[in-house]
């Protein structure tokens, strides 16, 4: 259950990944041109990165290498470090930078400030979420 949860975990991955960029495109697009504010784009990329946290947080706390790795040997070790804590703990902040972005874009009434808003929230979400994934062993490239 663990490797089909493994392989769910580097599907959505992509869904996520596919899902920021295109939020932060046509968000892009909104600003540049003085639209108006697409909310349902911006609830495409908070859903997916919500769904992934969820997907994430169940494969941590069942996995082996989950809690019970909070050692001194694996703090030295780059891989067991970047599993346990730098992996976990950099997806919670972009996926808090992403929500932050949509709560506050949500109450703002101008269409440019609420665009500049998700703009810059989901682009800072989305540095944090690319600078921890685990490129060399995720499942897409083997």
């Amino acid at each position: 259950m663990l490797t089909g949860m493994k392989h769910l975990h580097s599907t959505l991955a992509i869904v996520l990944l596919v899902a920021l960029v295109l939020s932060i495109v046509i968000t892009l697009a909104n600003f540049l041109g003085n639209k108006t504010y697409n909310r349902k784009i911006s609830l495409l990329g908070l859903i997916s990165a919500h769904l992934q946290l969820v997907v994430g947080l169940l494969i941590y706390f069942t996995s082996p290498l989950g809690l019970s790795s909070f050692k001194g040997e694996n703090m030295s070790n780059s891989l067991s470090r970047l599993y346990f804590l730098e992996h976990p703990l950099m997806m919670i902040i972009g996926i808090t930078l992403i929500t932050i972005g949509y709560s506050k874009a949500k109450r703002i009434s101008d269409d440019k400030k609420a665009n500049q808003t998700v703009l810059i929230f989901f682009i800072l979400g989305l540095i944090a979420i690319l600078s921890r994934i685990p490129w060399a062993t995720w499942s897409l490239f083997q």
